[in-house]
């Protein structure tokens, strides 16, 4: 048990190490925590980000949040905020709007939420599950512990977003969803 929580934590401090940053699709879509405007001006030389979408809203009082605006100006920048409770399951209408923009943002795109790991999680599979169709279970992972989502039910803070995603599965097209939803429909 020892050896799993060194283990553990080692991997959680190699997450903050490397700002929890990872490709979800070469040249399309990068994930990250928060990152400071020396990161931005990195991910902006190092892939090209052309849109940083921040899901942690626009909170004009907080240093990070006019650092990051001030790095996405100077680097050219497409930013947009698009605000999630990482405690609240997102509405339909939400995650379409969510969609649209992904869809439509200049590629590539970093996503970012404080840590990463839930909203980012969320959003990264969005985008691999209506915009690249990749299969349920590829997007699936981009909600797991490699990114430090924990996902427990009632206990994981993060867990509204595991919910949120199965709640518009049959919207994705994935069938296995599509059949339990006409199921419960029936029932």
């Amino acid at each position: 048990m020892l050896v799993g929580l060194l283990l553990g934590g080692g991997y959680a401090g190699l997450l903050v190490a490397t700002n929890n940053f990872h490709v979800v699709i070469p040249g399309q879509v990068y994930r990250s925590a928060q990152p400071s405007a020396a990161e931005i001006s990195e991910y902006r030389n190092r892939y090209g980000v052309m849109t940083l979408i921040n899901l942690r809203g626009a909170i004009r009082q907080e240093p990070w949040y006019r650092d990051e605006l001030a790095a996405s100006k100077r680097e050219g920048l497409t930013h947009i905020d698009f605000g999630m409770s990482v405690g609240q399951i997102q509405p339909p209408e939400k995650i379409k709007r969510l969609i649209a923009i992904l869809a439509s943002a200049p590629k590539p795109i970093l996503i970012h939420s404080k840590g990463g790991a839930d909203r980012t999680g969320l959003a990264s599979a969005l985008y691999l599950a209506a915009i690249a169709k990749q299969g349920e279970s590829s997007a699936e992972a981009q909600l797991s512990i490699r990114y430090g989502h924990f996902s427990i039910p009632f206990v994981s803070q993060g867990y509204p977003m595991d919910e949120s995603f199965e709640n518009v599965e049959a919207m994705l097209g994935y069938t296995d969803a599509i059949w339990t939803a006409l199921l419960n429909e029936i029932s």
